[in-house]
């Protein structure tokens, strides 16, 4: 390198990120977010932030597999270590043509991120990565490699340094640090070291084979056996502590042929396909899936159409009431939780906040009901992929030990909305009705973001104890976009490919291909992961609606007729128009569910209808009119019966009372051993009285077998219509981002112009003023200090600046008490003001003179 060559070169961080242009600055704070929350004032400043550790482990974490891998090499090169260092460490001895194709994407991957800074001849990884990533007794480095010669002997005696290198047969030295230079040295000589390994026992050979690819610690007694002395005599085992030695890096490559890693991982892992579909299968079956999915919020809704179950002290539904919903809605309780949460994700349940606190539907419900079923899919399908509350978890175990229930807290986890995009985006990638074998979509998951560290995370019940929470996350994706119909057949679906803004699927090479699990199919590659950027909210709301405008023609037609069948059973063969649907829902009961919706006729449902204000005429009117079939016998004959005994019976308030204009009613009434609980007497020939309150008479008598009915105080029947119960209008819960939200185009160019403008004048040189010499500041620098200056001083050297037209360097603090310096063109000074060109802001502004601290004249040579 040459004399210019080396005074060009970075000296920090800060330095590398100067000779940045807008594009490359606008991609590192795109990719760390955190870095602009707040804008640093300048280029150091971003500089340090971008060293924190906070900051660092965040960019590790987001590391795909290879460049983490990269970063970890570099961790256990010399600091700095040119490029061919780098990938000898990668790829070894053998150097692997894949390993060195890959490497140059990881370097700039990094280089990117601020992680690591210099040219190819002096590549630098920040310090605090340095000691997350580098070997210690403590954090032991994912490479398995451990200390270097020279970190191992770091307390070692000198006369048994210098023992060692007599064993080894190199010379004696007259300082231990010489000694340790010359055993490295020795270790990094791979012919050398050869000969040196092969004079040893087969069993000491053993014991470096157990400890090359770590962890390189291991335990002796005070008197070790021959083979283990063999290799202490000779440095191949150093100690490091009473009874435990260590294998030192140097000799670890030698054995591994170089590399730092025992399995790179340049290219990331295929995601293979299980069975290919044809594309109007897989947009058929996730059409009627979605169709399902609608029909039980709307059921889970009924269910809590007049008041739901009650909140917990801790917030949440109880075990009890989760599994009362999952006979209800007749699925397993874990997909009951899943529904609960996305209705109240997308704002259709929530708390009524009364005093004794129940869950109930909000007004937005009525408003969703109403919408065509392809909108209110797409809400539902929007609502969850953008949610960060996870029902997965629900049945686990927070920090505290306590159950996590649904609708409580602490179920958010920020991962999931990028996860669950990432999943179908894979999914995607595959050729249209292909569907994914689900561990290579978690093997490529887990090479894109690798796990680092235990997991602590609580796990969801049944889930597997060593799988991470990104690959459970991914799992229920999987399962939970089939059951809203965003997959068919485990293929994404053309309305699911809308919903995350994919292009158009790409075509098998062939359409002779068989269908099925035993078709021969195509495996999908990346070469590396594409940049994750998440969509806006109105890129959001934009692919929700082209998902439904692709998913209405999907959907059947409502149909406005049922079969009735001489069973007491209506057979609905497809979905029902919303009106039909209401009445039948409350005439007959649900006996099955499925492509074709089976009603049961019962005297309680029937009288239900009846209690609902219907009379028997206007029954069998709305069946002769809505049935494609003739109405069975059976089934009028069930109206007529009960609709003769409904209302014969009187039930009023008297605490309460029952009247009946047939006496003879009344005597098998009180003849009844099962109305004894009721506490009855006859007051006249048609009225008994009763110790039971109205509603529960009307249940006592009901109970026994008859059909009484309410009546107000003026004698009128009263229709036992329930009331909706609704929520004051709630809003949906608001997704927890995973760190600061991805800036946008503006914000960025306005951070990246603060950020120039505030190095400008950070950086800008002056000429030393007449305080220099005191202050330490006759360098010229500004020094990181304010510039002061008398007032009469300052305003002296803003009017000769508006003459000369000459930038000046200020200092200045505003009404909030921040400090902040400047570099400004003043154009007009007046009123005790001056107005200029704020170079730092790029705009003309106008400045309080006694704000201003302090002012210096930038030097001829200032840029």
């Amino acid at each position: 390198m040459s004399t210019e060559e080396k005074s060009a070169a970075p000296r920090s961080l800060a330095e590398a990120l100067r000779v940045r242009d807008d594009v490359s600055l606008a991609a590192l704070l795109r990719s760390r977010p955190d870095l602009i929350t707040p804008v640093p004032t300048d280029l150091t400043q971003l500089a340090t932030r971008a060293g924190t550790r906070a900051s660092v482990v965040r960019a590790l974490e987001r590391l795909d597999r290879f460049a983490l891998q990269t970063a970890e090499a570099l961790a256990v090169a010399p600091d700095p270590a040119s490029y061919g260092e780098l990938l000898a460490l990668m790829g070894g001895d053998e150097e692997e043509p894949v390993v060195a194709a890959a490497l140059p994407r990881a370097v700039a991957l990094l280089r990117e991120q601020a992680l690591v800074w210099g040219g190819d001849d002096r590549l630098r990884l920040v310090r605090t990565a340095r000691e997350l990533l580098a070997p210690s007794a403590q954090h032991p480095s994912p490479t398995g490699l451990g200390p270097t010669v020279r970190e191992a002997t770091a307390g070692m005696s000198p006369g048994r340094i210098q023992e060692i290198l007599a064993t080894v047969g190199l010379p004696s030295t007259h300082d231990s640090v010489s000694a340790v230079s010359a055993l490295g040295a020795l270790f990094a000589d791979r012919r050398r070291m050869a000969a040196l390994l092969a004079g040893l026992p087969e069993e000491s050979r053993e014991v470096l084979a157990r400890l090359v690819w770590g962890p390189p610690y291991g335990q002796v007694t005070h008197d070790p056996a021959a083979h283990l002395r063999a290799l202490l005599d000779r440095g191949l085992l150093l100690p490091t502590a009473p009874g435990t030695v260590v294998l030192p890096r140097e000799v670890a490559l030698h054995l591994r042929a170089g590399r730092a890693h025992r399995a790179p991982e340049p290219v990331p892992p295929p995601v293979e396909a299980a069975a290919a579909h044809r594309p109007q299968v897989v947009d058929a079956t996730a059409a009627g899936q979605a169709l399902a999915a609608l029909a039980t919020v709307e059921e889970l809704l009924k269910e809590w159409d007049e008041g739901g179950p009650a909140v917990l002290r801790a917030g949440g539904l109880s075990v009890r009431d989760l599994k009362r919903t999952a006979v209800a809605l007749d699925v397993p309780e874990p997909v009951a939780a899943f529904w609960v949460e996305l209705a109240y994700g997308a704002g259709l349940i929530a708390s009524d906040g009364e005093a004794e606190e129940r869950y109930a539907a909000t007004p937005a419900y009525d408003e969703w009901r109403e919408r065509p079923p392809a909108e209110r899919w797409a809400l539902l399908a929007r609502t969850w992929l953008t949610a960060t509350r996870t029902a997965g978890v629900v049945g686990g175990r927070d920090a505290k030990d306590r159950t996590l229930s649904a609708l409580g807290p602490n179920l958010d986890r920020s991962a999931a909305p990028e996860v669950r995009h990432r999943v179908l985006a894979l999914l995607a990638a595959l050729p249209e009705g292909a569907s994914p074998v689900e561990e290579s979509v978690l093997a490529r998951l887990r090479w894109e973001r690798p796990l680092r560290g235990p997991q602590r995370e609580q796990r969801g019940a049944g889930a597997a104890r060593d799988e991470d929470l990104r690959s459970r996350i991914a799992r229920w994706t999987l399962s939970e976009a089939e059951l809203l119909g965003i997959t068919g057949r485990g293929a994404l679906a053309a309305p699911g490919r809308a919903l995350i803004g994919a292009p158009e699927a790409p075509r098998p090479a062939s359409q002779e291909e068989p269908e099925g699990p035993g078709a021969k199919l195509p495996v999908h590659h990346h070469r590396t992961p594409p940049a994750v950027v998440p969509p806006t909210p109105a890129e959001q709301a934009a692919a929700a609606a082209t998902a439904a405008r692709l998913l209405a023609p999907l959907f059947p037609e409502p149909l406005d007729h049922v079969l009735l069948q001489a069973d007491l059973t209506a057979v609905a063969p497809g979905p029902l128009e919303r009106g039909l649907a209401d009445v039948l829902g409350v005439l007959a009961d649900v006996e099955s569910k499925g492509g074709a919706t089976v009603y049961r006729f019962t005297p309680g449902s029937v009288r239900r209808a009846l209690d609902a204000g219907q009379s028997a005429a206007d029954l069998h009117a709305f069946l002769a009119r809505h049935s494609r079939t003739p109405v069975p016998q059976p089934l009028t004959y069930l109206i007529d019966d009960v609709a003769r005994r409904h209302g014969r019976l009187r039930v009023g308030a008297a605490s309460a009372y029952v009247r009946c204009d047939d006496d003879a009613t009344l005597d098998e009434i009180l003849a009844d051993k099962r109305a004894a609980a009721l506490g009855l007497r006859r007051l006249a020939p048609t009225v008994l009285a009763a110790q039971a309150d109205p509603a529960a008479l009307l249940e006592g008598l009901r109970a026994i077998g008859f059909a009484p009915a309410a009546e107000s105080a003026a004698g009128d029947v009263l229709i036992a219509r329930a009331d909706s119960h609704r929520t004051p209008p709630r809003t949906p819960p608001e997704p927890v981002p995973d760190g600061p939200p991805a800036p946008d185009d503006t914000l960025l160019a306005a951070a990246i112009r603060a950020v120039r403008a505030g190095d400008l004048a950070s950086t800008a040189p002056r000429k030393p003023g007449p305080g220099d010499a005191e202050d330490g500041g006759g360098s010229g620098a500004p020094g990181g200090t304010l510039p002061r200056t008398g007032a009469a001083e300052t305003l002296a050297t803003m009017q000769a600046a508006v003459l000369t037209g000459e930038a000046l360097w200020i200092g200045y603090v505003n009404a909030e008490g921040a400090a902040s310096q400047r570099v400004i063109a003043p154009i007009r000074v007046e009123g005790g003001f001056v107005t200029a060109y704020d170079h730092t802001a790029d705009e003309v502004r106008t400045y309080p003179l006694h704000r201003i601290t302090g002012v210096a004249e930038l030097a001829d040579d200032a840029g």
